[in-house]
């Protein structure tokens, strides 16, 4: 949702000049108070006034926003949030091809948003999802999507420090072979997934295998 103010909040008893966060599930006070509230169990949202009023636990609390500013955040905290086969643009009319993991079970949050569009024809796919385990998948992936007629790969992959493989390294990889990234979005507490949209044409088949040596003789990130 990504909006911020300095206002004045008053908490319970409590006053004081805070800077609020409107973020896609939370709100959050820094300042002389620190709070933060999941938007799914506020209550009574309004504005009276200048402010944004609501109850959290039975506490009320109230933000001097300005009436115009409070209205706007009235409305986002409002709008249920997308899904994530809305954020991953999946439909049964917008279908992807799923390849992965190759460790585990697939997440449980991802499994949910591929539910209603999952094709297995290459020539149906308006996108490919692709679930790493691990760096050495990168170019294997690649090349199955040299051989499709989307131009669209979401990549998906563990994250965090020692996430492997890192964003970074999936971002050099996919920018070499002639990838974009436009739009990334968390799956779970685990996943996060950027979308990659192919630029130019496929690397022909030896400058992908060069890739692969390369991505391959990179030191895996240390377990802690």
């Amino acid at each position: 949702m990504g909006r911020e103010a300095l206002c004045t909040a008053r908490v319970g008893n409590d006053s004081a000049q805070v800077t609020a966060l409107l973020e896609s599930t939370t709100v959050v006070l820094r300042g002389e108070l620190k709070r933060k509230w999941a938007i799914a169990e506020l209550q009574n949202l309004r504005v009276d006034g200048d402010e944004l009023r609501f109850e959290h636990g039975g506490e009320p609390v109230a933000l001097s926003l300005g009436e115009k500013e409070a209205e706007r955040w009235l409305k986002k905290l409002q709008t249920p949030p997308p899904t994530l086969a809305a954020k991953l643009g999946v439909s049964a009319e917008n279908p992807a091809l799923l390849i992965g993991p190759t460790e585990g079970t697939l997440d449980p949050a991802l499994a949910e948003a591929l539910a209603g569009g999952i094709t297995t024809n290459m020539r149906e796919a308006r996108m490919l999802v692709a679930v790493l385990s691990n760096a050495a998948e990168l170019p294997r992936m690649a090349e199955f999507h040299a051989d499709m007629l989307c131009n669209t790969v979401w990549v998906v992959h563990g994250k965090g420090p020692d996430a492997d493989p890192s964003d970074t390294l999936v971002r050099i990889a996919m920018r070499g072979w002639g990838y974009v990234d436009n739009k990334t979005s968390a799956v779970s507490d685990k996943l996060t997934a950027t979308r990659y949209v192919r630029s130019a044409a496929p690397a022909k088949a030896g400058a992908r295998k060069a890739a692969a040596k390369k991505t391959a003789a990179k030191p895996a990130p240390r377990k802690r």
